[in-house]
């Protein structure tokens, strides 16, 4: 039976000298080829930026300022009515902010493999948080800013948010205190049509 080629030339002499079976390993570093030149990535990399890659979609058009916000979380509510230029603006902070959470979990499994106790472990990923919170609000108005820190002020006496010792009376547990100190706000990510994809450690 001869074997239609995909391409638009023909190749008559391998398609009478070699089976389906075996001219697909045959072509198989051309198709790779193709797709690295089309795509601008092989397959491998596309698996590596699956963990600790940010996803984008479009973001969503600002709402009246009037418009009746359906979130209790004042960054939300503020996200929802920003022209759109501060919040393309917004949404690469919030990108910045989630590769310094990144280096936050490789922190933490190399404190881990040094065999740092659990408290060492924990006190050094909420400052690491603290920090991270800093830098990304270098890159704010002064009236996001004066969002944020209220929000944290009025939560925690801290316009950081919680230290250490705040997360270990309420969690009980150093290894909650580093969980807590990685989390991050799925409703503001939502808003800034942005979805996180943490690399196992």
């Amino acid at each position: 039976m001869r074997l239609s080629s995909p391409f638009p030339f023909a190749l008559p002499s391998l398609s009478r000298s070699l089976s389906r079976r075996a001219l697909l390993p045959a072509l198989a570093p051309f198709v790779a080829a193709v797709a690295v030149l089309t795509t601008g990535v092989s397959a491998t990399a596309a698996a590596a930026e699956a963990c600790g890659s940010i996803i984008t979609a479009p973001l969503a058009r600002p709402v009246p300022a009037n418009d009746p916000c359906p979130s209790t979380d004042p960054v939300v509510c503020r996200i929802r009515v920003m022209p759109m230029d501060e919040k393309v603006e917004a949404q690469r902070i919030r990108m910045r902010y989630h590769q310094l959470l990144e280096d936050m979990h490789r922190t933490e499994a190399d404190m881990r493999a040094a065999g740092a106790t659990e408290e060492e472990v924990a006190r050094e990923l909420v400052d690491m948080r603290n920090q991270a919170k800093e830098i990304t609000r270098a890159g704010m108005t002064p009236a996001e800013v004066r969002i944020l820190e209220e929000r944290n002020q009025a939560k925690y006496g801290n316009p950081l948010g919680p230290t250490a010792d705040q997360l270990y009376a309420k969690y009980g547990s150093w290894e909650l205190v580093s969980d807590a100190a990685m989390r991050t706000s799925y409703a503001v990510d939502r808003e800034l049509s942005l979805e996180y994809r943490p690399c196992p450690v």
